[in-house]
């Protein structure tokens, strides 16, 4: 958690309703109220930002039509609030500012003001930035003369502003006004400085590789020459000749960008850059939080090998010392949970090196002491009170399909339950830990926000999605059943929709949704908005609707996991097979009318299920799928497969392109011609297999959108053409 305010995590965006009279009266789920109106999405709770002495807080209000920022008390959040930043001050030039987000100073005397947010990759953006000082209510822009920008931020003592434009850091002092560039060689596809090239920011969720020092007189910042990768080409069709988008994108086996650490002094422009050894990625950078420090988080090219460096960057030289290492047989999870203790010699990671993953409190000298224990996973650290030595975390104690919010003395004594309901809770703190907001679901329920003590002591019901919840009834919501289902090897986390007025004594086709892959559960016991509306319109039209997760997944320890590592596709396919063929023994059940769906990698194991499986599935939608794994970047693909130079049999034995000719069933292959994740390459090397195997299959291409297809009525299209497709042939 970051000493300087921090965002909790709500999105600001809320769903928008148009229910109408016919929307409550008629029992009939359509995609066009899924995809169209949004009837099933539920009200979500506007970001908080909690101030400095943790016992207040700030949000966006619309007030007289503006968006305005008013000052709450975690205790008195009923109350009208004090309004600190009136929207309709927010003018420059005679235009109106619309803010996306913002950030306060050290003191919370002044403001930053991210406007003009554009999306450029999945977590990346561009942006233009503006200054307000609510003492003498004037607002200016950061900078005019480097738009757009993206990534500023306050120094921690709140007297400069650095940010990044055109992959080149910038910093402003704001007593002087003066801007100063601390690198000039940032080029587009070849010098990056300060954030990340396109396969950090997918693979790493990372794009902020600059941070400052506690005095504020350093920033440390990753470079990234990615000169020698490769380029990758879009086309965008939206004008009389198509326009060409090319960016770096390494593929499996191919060149990674030379990225190496360096520590800028911002009083004179001054970088030196620093000697980390021998290493291919550096995922994270992040300075102590009292000493001018930083440490660098480096990883071999197999992501097995990870080493903590401890850099004192005012030391001469700045020398590198290891000060923590681990290593496994398989690869070594990165995440966000680096959080350094005030003493500045001690540090949490969490870490699966016991077989599950557990939080540790590891020393600058070496020493490490691990605080959780037991065979289940802890999901997210959340933070620690240093006062009374209380973390809090995440943790699936309850089973991985389930989330649960849970504190622990820094010993490792008095673990104590702190949600109350079960199903899915994430919990977001205030400064200092005194407070916090919980948001919990589950299968069958409506997100519940809700304000608590730091105890679990409830304040107040932020928003229960009443009315969603009379308009489920309305639609005749069946309940979601999970169950376990026996696989190749395990049993498997599974959950199920069956039919309105189901009847045992008939027999039902099979829809099956599917996943499967690294990092992401689809068997979770928390409310599925879109999706789980569309599962019930299937529901509604006579589909037993099924989910499971295969070996590879997550929450039931590492051993389960990396089961699947150099072979992805393998065992998971294996799973699917199996499960569905012990799931068409059912009575009630139609063996000759099995199907499967999937996204990304869902598709990918769709692809897999109708090849390999071609027996046991008659339908398959996959939708945006890799086809072969040669095909994607390679911190993901070699995470879990090695390099094909390494592994080609694991790469071969289990891309659906090499077994395009075991298809018999009816397969539609879905995917965006704008897809900067997984190419649209994939499909059409898919569909080059298939012609030269003599294979008829469905295919259908929306130009320009990008791995998530929406945009417009494009979500509506698009599964009103896949429910189509399923009932015509499933």
């Amino acid at each position: 958690m970051r000493k300087s305010l921090f965002l909790f995590g709500f999105t600001l965006l809320s769903a928008i309703f148009t229910f109408g009279q016919d929307s409550l009266s008629s029992k009939k789920i359509t995609v066009e109220k899924i995809w169209k109106n949004y009837e099933f999405f539920g009200s979500r709770v506007d970001g908080f930002r909690s101030m400095k002495d943790g016992n207040h807080f700030t949000r966006f209000a619309l007030i007289d039509g503006y968006k305005s920022i008013v000052k709450y008390s975690f205790e008195e959040i009923a109350s009208q609030g004090e309004r600190i930043l009136e929207g309709k001050e927010l003018k420059y030039n005679g235009k109106q500012l619309n803010p996306d987000s913002y950030e306060f100073n050290d003191d919370e005397t002044k403001i930053l003001l991210t406007t003009n947010r554009t999306k450029r990759y999945r977590r990346s953006y561009f942006a233009e930035y503006f200054l307000y000082d609510l003492e003498k209510k004037e607002l200016q822009p950061l900078d005019p003369n480097h738009v757009p920008q993206t990534l500023a931020s306050y120094s921690p003592d709140g007297k400069k502003v650095a940010y990044i434009h055109k992959n080149n850091i910038y910093v402003k002092d704001l007593e002087t006004g003066k801007v100063k560039a601390l690198t000039d060689d940032g080029e587009e596809n070849k010098i990056i400085n300060g954030t990340t090239d396109w396969v950090y920011e997918e693979e790493f969720a990372y794009t902020k590789a600059y941070e400052w020092s506690p005095n504020s007189d350093y920033i440390a910042f990753l470079r990234f020459d990615e000169s020698k990768v490769k380029e990758f080409t879009m086309m965008y069709y939206f004008n009389l000749y198509p326009n060409d988008y090319t960016f770096k994108y390494p593929k499996a086996g191919e060149d990674n960008s030379k990225v190496c650490l360096h520590v800028a002094q911002v009083k004179n422009g001054k970088t030196q850059h620093i000697d980390l050894g021998e290493y291919e990625y550096i995922p994270r950078i992040k300075y102590s939080s009292v000493e001018n420090k930083v440490m660098a988080l480096t990883l071999n090219r197999h992501q097995n090998h990870l080493q903590y460096h401890w850099i004192d960057v005012e030391q001469k030289g700045m020398p590198a010392q290891v000060v923590y290492e681990e290593k496994d047989d398989a690869y070594v999870e990165i995440d966000d949970n680096l959080y350094f203790l005030k003493d500045g010699d001690h540090f949490i990671r969490t870490s699966e090196k016991d077989g599950y993953n557990h939080i540790y409190m590891i020393g600058i000298d070496g020493s490490s002491k691990q605080i959780t224990s037991g065979y289940w996973d802890v999901v997210e650290f959340k933070g620690i009170n240093e006062e009374t030595g209380t973390i809090y975390y995440i943790s699936a104690e309850e089973g991985a399909p389930y989330k649960a919010l849970y504190s622990i003395q820094s010993d490792g004594t008095k673990k104590h339950k702190i949600s109350a309901n079960k199903g899915t809770n994430d919990a977001t703190f205030s400064e200092g830990m005194k407070y916090y907001v919980n948001r919990w679901s589950n299968a069958n329920t409506p997100a519940v926000y809700s304000l608590h003590k730091a105890d679990g002591t409830l304040i107040e019901i932020l928003e229960d999605n009443e009315y969603l919840g009379i308009v489920l009834k309305e639609h005749n919501f069946q309940p979601k059943e999970f169950f376990k289902v026996q696989g190749a090897e395990y049993d498997l986390n599974a959950w199920m929709i069956k039919p309105q007025n189901f009847d045992s004594t008939k027999q039902y086709p099979v829809y099956f949704n599917i996943y499967c892959g690294p990092g992401s559960n689809m068997v979770a016991d928390q409310y599925g908005s879109g999706n789980f509306a569309y599962h019930q319109l299937l529901a509604q039209e006579g589909y037993i609707v099924i989910s499971v997760d295969t070996r590879g997944t997550m929450y039931r320890g590492a051993t389960f996991k990396k089961s699947t590592y150099l072979q992805l596709g393998k065992k998971e396919t294996e799973d699917i097979i199996e499960v569905a063929k012990n799931i068409g023994k059912w009575s009630y059940v139609d063996s000759t009318r099995i199907g499967i769906m999937g996204w990304s990698y869902g598709g990918y194991m769709t692809s897999l299920a109708m090849t390999k499986g071609a027996d046991v599935f008659k339908m398959g939608i996959a939708v945006a799928p890799v086809t072969n794994w040669r095909y994607y970047d390679n911190i993901y693909t070699e995470r879990f497969m090695r390099t094909p130079q390494e592994n080609a049999d694991g790469y071969d034995d289990n891309s659906p392109i090499n077994h395009v000719d075991k298809l018999k069933g009816k397969y539609l292959l879905i995917h965006g011609t704008g897809d900067d994740n997984v190419h649209v390459q994939n499909t059409m090397e898919m569909v080059k297999a298939l012609v030269k195997a003599d294979k008829d299959f469905d295919l259908f291409v929306y130009p320009n959108k990008d791995h998530g297809i929406y945009g417009g009525n494009t979500r509506n299209h698009l599964f009103r053409m896949m429910l189509d497709y399923t009932k015509e042939n499933l």
